[in-house]
């Protein structure tokens, strides 16, 4: 095992970590503000708008990632409107390109889990609480969104880290990052085998980080399903 050369190539991946953590960020941030805008048009009851959300949810879970890249990075280009517009400053750039297709990738799949999460909630506490007097944004802001987001936690871990590993197609649009840094250090070497292992295991921690951070925050919402210490139960003699 030559250490120096791993060192060497995991220093090269890492000063491009950067751009896999710009492309992630983005990515679900613009994803998951359109993903609510979607899951509201699901949930609205119109069925114009409902029709609209279940195309472009089939559309974008039914063609691969890669092709949609190629199409907003190669194939919008050769329209002149396109090349004439105020937007062509930012589709000729591979980053943004690559950020809005995952971005509009992963709207679809996180739109369908929000969903999953709000038919998820129990339509008893939901009239326990308008008994209670809540209605509007109190409710949403108390009831449903709370239990909402802790049954989607689960399913929204798995999307996250698909798009961490989905950030490596950006450097088939001439992104270079990790995997794309990756590519160019084994054309020059030939050494594949050390260079897509450093490349692993960077993915493999910030999966790792993710999962980590979710499961901490699904705790913080779950308080209900945890036992309850043994010092914290009452005793046979206090009961009645």
């Amino acid at each position: 095992m030559d250490t120096g050369f791993l060192l060497d190539t995991m220093g090269q991946l890492l000063a491009v970590l950067p751009v896999t953590l710009g492309l992630f960020v983005l990515s679900i941030s613009a994803g998951g503000l359109l993903a609510l805008g979607i899951t509201w048009m699901r949930v609205s009851g119109h069925p114009v708008l409902d029709r609209l959300a279940r195309g472009y949810i089939y559309i974008f879970r039914g063609s691969p990632l890669l092709i949609q890249m190629f199409l907003v990075y190669y194939g919008l280009g050769q329209f002149a409107f396109v090349r004439q517009s105020v937007l062509w400053p930012l589709l000729r750039e591979p980053f943004f390109c690559a950020t809005l297709s995952l971005a509009l990738c992963t709207a679809a799949y996180t739109a369908e889990i929000f969903r999953g999460g709000l038919l998820a909630v129990p339509g008893q506490q939901i009239e326990a609480a308008r008994a209670c007097g809540m209605s509007g944004l109190l409710l949403l802001r108390r009831i449903i969104a709370p239990i909402a987001l802790r049954q989607a936690l689960p399913a929204y871990s798995t999307e996250l880290v698909l798009m961490v590993k989905s950030t490596s197609l950006a450097s088939l649009v001439t992104v270079w990052e990790v995997t794309g840094i990756a590519q160019k250090v084994i054309h020059s070497t030939y050494r594949t085998f050390e260079v897509f292992f450093c490349a692993a295991l960077l993915y493999l921690v910030l999966n790792l980080v993710i999962v980590r951070l979710l499961g901490l925050v699904e705790h913080r919402l779950s308080p209900h399903l945890r036992a309850m210490p043994e010092r914290a139960r009452p005793r046979p003699g206090m009961v009645g």
